[in-house]
């Protein structure tokens, strides 16, 4: 447990010292939200409407951006090699790893998530369904990225194979977060419905995410 949290810390002050992570997903969702009205116009109504669909896409994107270098770097610097010979247990170590990445990507997001909505003239009923579908929902584009990331890891440049691996598997989180977030505030559809699958697929990718990409870790360091 000394050495799970040992690397937590670790990675947690890394995120901070090379300014990635909350940094680029914040600033992100900022020029989404900014470009956004600029495109479709000055029409409140259709920016409301579409606004839980615009974040909840740019916080898909922005945690696109920190996937890339999950295993990537610890693979160059050859701490993988000693992560994978290590006493603690691959699968925790890969939990452990998927959590300081939610920590220092998702969790800012959702932070993030009023000031931002303003922007898109969301009010607070709809901002606060929307935070929290984005809480409960971000963990699971976390560690369903993990898969992703732990197969590119040994490629050069594998940012591009890893969004084609990870974004059909969180289609279904996209899918049923915005759809939480549109029935609290249109309806008819009660909010406990989408909510209560989206709360189902992230429980489910937080349990497989780890093992997936433990399993492909090992097989491609092999």
């Amino acid at each position: 447990m000394s050495a799970l949290a040992a690397m937590l810390a670790r990675d947690l002050r890394v995120a901070v010292r090379v300014g990635g992570g909350a940094l680029i997903g914040v600033l992100f969702f900022l020029v989404v939200v900014t470009l956004t009205p600029l495109a479709l116009g000055p029409d409140l109504a259709l920016l409301q409407r579409i606004g839980p669909a615009i974040l909840w896409l740019a916080a898909l994107l922005a945690n696109l951006l920190a996937l890339d270098r999950l295993f990537a770097a610890d693979h160059e610097d050859g701490s993988l090699d000693l992560i994978m010979t290590g006493r603690a247990p691959l699968e925790l170590v890969v939990a452990v790893k998927g959590l300081a990445q939610w920590l220092t990507t998702g969790l800012p997001l959702v932070i993030a998530t009023p000031p931002i909505g303003l922007f898109l003239n969301l009010d607070a009923k709809a901002e606060g369904a929307l935070v929290l579908t984005l809480l409960v929902g971000t963990p699971g584009l976390t560690f369903i990225g993990l898969i992703g990331a732990a197969l590119a890891v040994t490629l050069r440049r594998g940012g591009l194979l890893l969004a084609v691996l990870v974004l059909p598997l969180t289609v279904p989180v996209l899918i049923f977060g915005v759809a939480a977030a549109n029935a609290a505030v249109m309806g008819p559809v009660p909010f406990g419905t989408p909510f209560t699958i989206l709360c189902a697929f992230t429980l489910a990718s937080i349990v497989v995410g780890p093992f997936a990409a433990a399993a492909a870790l090992r097989q491609e360091m092999e």
